[in-house]
């Protein structure tokens, strides 16, 4: 294990460059905060109406690289160029894109033919193994955010409000919608499903199920059993704090050790503003 972090290969190397694919959020720029605080050195590689410009304008021209969305060809050349030895992902892509808003190169073309079943699962997993054909080592998403991961127990001020029985039932009922591949997030309440994450995504979801009787209503956030941590890590930042509070929902159980919480400081602060209880669950 790394001392940089707990989530690093054991025999990390902090003087080759790692290069950071970055999509959408506050994910990707506190992924480089903390990269360069580790005094790591780091190139990007941007994704067109995806990246945000201001992270882009805080690389230098020569370490920095502006790519479409299904662009692999363009990718591996940038990746290759910078002689990266580590490869981060870190940040959301319009889900639209990767079905009908992707411009592929020939590179995509060959390796999306491949493909028996598109979802992002599986085009970010073809993707990293073309990385990895580089020599290139794609690192766990939550590399260097040790700090911001949900621990176990309430995370904020707020007394968890949930009894245990209906937490149970919403981790239950998450983690098999994860396994079953549909999303990895539910609302429940006092046993009841009341909405389940799926294509639309998580504040959507959140939305629907605040057209419901959401008092004692739980959020629940997970991963797959067999998450692939390189890619597709679950996040839970401000936007859906607030999403939450839009619903009245006032609890939200986060599984501990697996959930990002992006700028955990922030996210617990606002969390107590709004009078919402946060728990990680193990």
């Amino acid at each position: 294990m790394s001392a940089l972090s707990r989530f690093l290969p054991p025999d990390f190397d902090p003087t080759r460059p790692v290069v950071l694919i970055a999509g959408q959020g506050r994910y990707p720029a506190l992924v480089t905060e903390s990269i360069r605080a580790a005094g790591v050195p780091l190139r990007l590689v941007a994704l067109d109406e995806e990246t945000s410009p201001e992270l882009q304008a805080s690389f230098p021209e020569n370490e920095r690289a502006l790519i479409k969305v299904g662009q692999v060809g363009a990718m591996l050349k940038a990746i290759k160029r910078f002689d990266a030895g580590y490869a981060y992902m870190a940040g959301q892509v319009s889900p639209r894109k990767l079905f009908s808003g992707l411009h592929p190169d020939l590179k995509a073309i060959t390796m999306l033919a491949t493909l028996k079943r598109r979802n992002a699962e599986t085009i970010f997993g073809a993707i990293a193994a073309e990385i990895e054909k580089l020599g290139v080592r794609l690192l766990d998403a939550r590399a260097f955010i040790d700090d911001h991961l949900a621990t176990p127990g309430v995370m904020g001020r707020k007394k968890f409000p949930i009894e245990t029985d209906y937490l149970d039932h919403g981790l239950h009922i998450a983690r098999e919608c994860a396994r079953l591949d549909i999303g990895q997030g539910c609302v429940v309440r006092k046993g009841t499903v009341l909405a389940v994450e799926a294509y639309e995504g998580t504040d959507e979801m959140i939305r629907r199920a605040g057209t419901l009787k959401t008092d004692q209503a739980l959020y629940v956030k997970t991963v797959k059993a067999a998450q692939d941590y390189r890619f597709d890590v679950p996040c839970f930042g401000l936007k859906t704090l607030e999403s939450l509070d839009a619903a009245n929902i006032r609890a939200a159980a986060l599984e501990a050790g697996r959930v990002i919480l992006i700028d955990k400081p922030s996210v617990l602060a606002r969390a107590d503003q709004l009078g919402i209880s946060l728990l990680g669950a193990d």
